[in-house]
């Protein structure tokens, strides 16, 4: 990055704290994270952005700037956690100047102590080290069975649906990120309003080839104050999962494209079955969507993803696909019959309704397993 005549300091750490109503612990926090500053490590900027707070959050950040100069705060109107991040990260890149940059809660649930190691596995050649849950040496002692199987299975449907099968804890707020990858990330298309924006982001990071490693963390219970996670945030995150899986728009068209010669492969053995063989209306789609099935993995294989360093052999790249596109076809011939002979739809527009339901989830599945680009992460 060219340094501006107003931006000749030297490059620094710096920490994005989104807040809300954080009067009892924003103080604590920013203390804490100064505190940790080593005398060898690049200095420290902590950059507060407040979602104009009710409470005293403001006034506190502005009493403390007289102890840290390198304290910093911006306001705005509250949309949610992700453009609060949007906007820290713009400012923090256009004004800073920094090399790293951190992810962290501001209700005592990050540890500032930590920073270090953080940086230390910056320093070792990593772009992302994520404050991890789920690795071994990780815990969340204070969460319910419900919020960890929901915590589980929401980090699964991530991994999968984002191609980062290599991340244990996908959802972690506790991160440092090297700034020249934020610098090269579309953040317009990521979720905005709430916390599937930390999904959004980690899987911008990775497909950018950022090299990723997690640290373990103990995460507890926020020190005071209420928990901004609501019933919204939640249903945008299960929304977002697909999204995940369509961040390179040139795959999607080709595969959208193998996927319509697939109909028309399906649709023409179908019909020929049926209408010049006289076989069954219920028998003719299993042996049409399997030919449609070899038809769409050949053109896939060679075609769509011919670029992607795959490393997998051709007959274990066919049984996945089988596995994935099979259950997809499961889904298509079970909407099939449930339209034909349940709702009494015509066939022709059945089986259309059964290969639309099932089209998004076969992309999916196959882009991010059958031939998950290498991304060079552990």
């Amino acid at each position: 990055m060219d340094i501006t005549s107003e931006e000749t300091r030297k490059l620094c750490t710096c920490f994005v704290l989104p807040t809300f109503n954080e009067e009892e612990n924003i103080g604590q926090c920013i203390e804490s994270i100064f505190s940790h500053q080593e005398p060898c490590q690049n200095p420290i900027n902590v950059l507060v952005v407040d979602d104009n707070s009710s409470d005293n959050t403001q006034k506190i950040v502005m009493d403390l700037k007289d102890r840290f100069p390198e304290l910093h705060l911006i306001t705005g109107e509250k949309k949610g956690l992700g453009d609060a991040y949007k906007r820290g990260f713009a400012h923090s890149l256009d004004h800073l100047n920094p090399e790293v940059i951190f992810q962290m809660d501001s209700d005592g649930q990050h540890d500032p102590a930590l920073v270090p190691k953080f940086l230390d596995l910056i320093d070792q050649g990593n772009d992302l080290v994520i404050g991890s849950r789920f690795v071994e040496g990780g815990s969340t002692p204070d969460f319910s069975f419900r919020r960890k199987l929901i915590s589980k299975i929401g980090n699964l449907l991530v991994r999968y649906a984002g191609g980062v099968r290599q991340i244990q804890d996908c959802t972690s707020g506790y991160r440092a990120i090297r700034a020249t990858y934020l610098r090269d990330c579309d953040l317009g298309f990521l979720s905005t309003r709430g916390y599937s924006f930390q999904s959004s982001l980690l899987c911008e990071l990775v497909w950018k080839g950022a090299k990723a490693v997690e640290l373990p963390i103990e995460f507890t219970s926020r020190k005071g104050g209420d928990s901004k996670l609501s019933i919204r945030d939640q249903v945008e995150f299960i929304l977002n999962i697909p999204k995940l899986g369509f961040r390179n728009a040139e795959d999607f068209i080709k595969y959208s494209v193998v996927g319509l010669s697939g109909v028309f492969v399906n649709l023409g053995i179908y019909i020929a079955l049926t209408r010049i063989f006289g076989l069954s209306e219920v028998i003719a789609p299993l042996i049409s969507i399997e030919s449609s099935l070899l038809s769409n993995f050949l053109l896939n294989n060679f075609w769509t993803f011919k670029k992607r360093e795959v490393t997998s052999s051709l007959y274990k790249r066919l049984l996945q696909f089988h596995v994935a596109s099979g259950g997809a076809a499961c889904l298509n011939y079970l909407t099939f019959l449930l339209a034909f002979a349940v709702l009494g739809i015509h066939d022709i527009l059945a089986n259309l309704i059964g290969i639309a339901v099932a089209a998004i989830l076969n992309y999916i599945i196959n882009s991010n397993w059958t031939w998950r680009k290498e991304h060079g992460s552990n």
